[in-house]
């Protein structure tokens, strides 16, 4: 089946997003509040090749952003953030969408759920895993600060932004003309919608985390769409302008900020003990060896 696809107008806040206006796969269950399942055009106006589709894992409160390039003959996509619990979901969208899964990327090592990227490799070969070498962690493709991940004539920039983890990175669409407008920048952890990641476990900082937002964040164009890894009160997605404005700890100066991290008081992870040991091995245990 092929969706049709719709430009997105540029916005400066979430609300006054369109709603998809097509038929939505029970597969794939999208957001119902804000899906967010069209196609960008280019900065240049004169092609339509992003599509986007925005997904959500409900026990983990997790976003998991499928982006692909459908001008390009072989409709190359990344999967960012993908979760164990809805691998066969998001693969069952992929082809359906006639798609080709080149990259399953994280923009961090996660503690509240396990990656679906090693069980994307078992069930797709061909598939490449993507992870900041910053973290530690097992991937095949090991990006840094500044690295340009490309998906056929369109690419994600890396910036790091270190201080939920130390690992933690930002994909933002391409600065091009060329490339889609506005820009989307997937935070991950670093940047929740009107709040921020943790910062007590995992090599966090919060004077890091501060600095991280404020320099490679912060500094993108007013009108950049900002996806988080996760959400917890029903928010989709956000924008620079908006979250310069109304974040709650971010606007705050950084001594204020710390202040507030340091007293959160937040319990201990209830997945962090399977998680982060599974997501270090890119989310497969190594199998035990032969006897």
């Amino acid at each position: 089946m092929v969706l049709p696809l719709r430009l997105i107008p540029r916005v400066a806040a979430a609300a006054r997003l369109p709603r998809a206006p097509w038929p939505i796969s029970r597969r794939a269950s999208l957001v119902p509040a804000l899906a967010m399942a069209a196609a960008y055009s280019t900065g240049s106006g004169a092609d339509r090749r992003l599509l986007f589709r925005q997904l959500f894992e409900k026990e983990s409160s997790t976003y998991t952003y499928l982006l692909a390039d459908v001008a390009d003959p072989n409709k190359p996509a990344v999967l960012i953030d993908p979760v164990d619990r809805t691998v066969d979901r998001d693969l069952n969208l992929i082809n359906e969408l006639g798609l080709k899964l080149v990259y399953a990327m994280n923009t961090h090592v996660h503690a509240d759920h396990v990656t679906g990227t090693g069980l994307i490799k078992t069930k797709l070969p061909g598939v490449k895993s993507v992870i900041s070498r910053a973290s530690g962690a097992k991937a095949d493709h090991f990006v840094d600060h500044g690295d340009k991940i490309h998906f056929g004539n369109l690419f994600l920039e890396v910036r790091a932004t270190p201080g939920h983890t130390a690992g933690c990175v930002t994909y933002i669409t391409g600065d091009a003309d060329s490339q889609p407008s506005p820009r989307m920048a997937f935070t991950g952890d670093a940047l929740i919608i009107r709040a921020c990641g943790r910062t007590d476990f995992q090599g966090g900082s919060a004077d890091l985390l501060y600095q991280s937002v404020h320099s490679q964040i912060f500094t993108l164009p007013k009108d950049t769409l900002l996806y988080p890894a996760h959400d917890y009160k029903g928010f989709t997605v956000s924008t620079v302008e908006e979250e310069v404005a109304y974040n709650a700890r971010l606007t705050k100066d950084k001594e204020t900020f710390k202040t507030i991290m340091d007293n959160l008081n937040l319990p201990y992870p209830k997945m962090i003990d399977a998680a982060v040991p599974a997501n270090m091995v890119c989310g497969i245990q190594d199998p035990p060896p032969k006897i």
